[in-house]
């Protein structure tokens, strides 16, 4: 409820880490404009943007109740746009803004000559979301449209809930600065980040830095204790992000050792190394997080909120079918508490239903003692 009326007063905005290409999954262009195989043909971005009409309009507030802003990267805002244009914004109220770039450098820090006249550079990383809502009036956006709480999420989730006013109104409630939303590890080897406290601050450590005696150690109710997987879901305050991390902008940079694409002098061209021959600097978007003072945790359900779109068609795991098999499922379980009986090949055949019609369950009672014949889609 919390949540929803905060909704209703136009004081949350969602925001939408979209600056990936759809390379890993074969696919040439935005990652968003991906289409996971339903029956309806839904791209990712049109998932996330009906959703989003759908909240405003169960708030109360109209379709446009929620502010739905897009960080795209140089390399795909004109084709992010011009999608969004063609569909006329799917009726929401989007803004566009696009990701910085870093120049890349040798180890010893001189500037790389991709081409004879232009500079080596690379995208800043997923924490460039915040200089660039400074740098593209964003955050002075908010502060003018009266919004008081942001929800920021990745392209790659197809069950992701924009501007979910259950985790809005529980870190509300919790008079939260800063918020992530987590998913339990399925198990100690499960290659994700987790949150934890480090000099009593809250912080993300990567599964790489974690020891194997870390990561197997439980608590006594029997769950990992270095269990709360992030998965790049997170709620900030709109003041934190101005007062707070505004101020700390220039401290964040990780090095990361890449393969630069560099120009040789003596063969007047553009060469590609074998071997790391350069440095890009980055920062992620939890490296904000020790500067919080009162962070929120909330563990939700994998099965119910995590579908990653990560690798090709055809894999096992984080791909385009696990992904519509998950998207399936709720779809499935929402019919059937809403007391529908699925008829048909339950197990493996496709059922939708598309985010205008439901945002999580809701509003589904016409199809109580009705037979659903799968596959289906509404």
């Amino acid at each position: 409820k919390l949540g929803l009326e905060s909704i209703s007063k136009g004081q949350v905005a969602a925001l939408l880490l979209a600056g990936g290409q759809g390379t890993r999954l074969g696919y040439d262009g935005p990652k968003g404009m991906y289409d996971i195989g339903m029956p309806s043909g839904r791209t990712l971005f049109q998932l996330m943007a009906e959703r989003i009409k759908k909240l405003g309009e169960l708030s109360g507030g109209g379709d446009k109740a929620v502010p739905f802003y897009i960080m795209t990267s140089p390399l795909n805002h004109q084709a992010t746009t011009e999608y969004f244009a063609k569909h006329d914004n799917f009726g929401i109220d989007v803004t566009f803004f696009p990701q910085g770039t870093l120049p890349a450098v040798t180890p010893e820090g001189k500037m790389i000559l991709e081409t004879a006249t232009s500079l080596a550079v690379a995208p800043d990383g997923n924490g460039g979301i915040y200089p660039a809502m400074v740098k593209h009036g964003v955050l002075k956006s908010m502060v003018e449209r009266g919004i008081k709480y942001i929800h920021a999420f990745g392209v790659d989730n197809a069950l992701v809930k924009p501007a979910d006013p259950t985790f809005v109104g529980y870190c509300i409630s919790q008079n939260a600065d800063c918020g992530n939303k987590v998913l339990w590890k399925s198990s100690p080897d499960e290659k994700v980040g987790v949150v934890a406290t480090k000099g009593g601050k809250p912080c993300i450590v990567e599964y790489s830095d974690i020891s194997k005696e870390m990561s197997e150690r439980k608590g006594d109710d029997g769950r990992l204790i270095f269990g709360a997987g992030n998965i790049c879901n997170h709620f900030y305050t709109l003041d934190f992000l101005n007062d707070v991390v505004v101020p700390n902008l220039g401290n964040m940079y990780h090095v990361a050792r890449k393969k630069i694409p560099y120009f040789d002098e003596s063969s007047k061209s553009t060469v590609k190394p074998s071997e790391n021959n350069g440095i890009k600097l980055e920062s992620f978007i939890f490296d904000i997080f020790p500067l919080s003072t009162s962070m929120a945790v909330l563990d939700v359900a994998r099965v119910q909120e995590f579908a990653p779109v990560k690798n090709p068609p055809g894999t096992n795991s984080d791909s385009p079918d696990t992904a519509r098999a998950l998207f399936s499922n709720v779809a499935k379980k929402w019919l059937q508490d809403a007391g529908a009986k699925l008829v048909g090949d339950v197990e493996s055949d496709l059922c939708e239903v598309g985010p205008l019609s439901s945002y999580n369950g809701e509003g589904l009672d016409e199809w109580k003692n009705k037979e659903v014949d799968c596959p289906f889609s509404i």
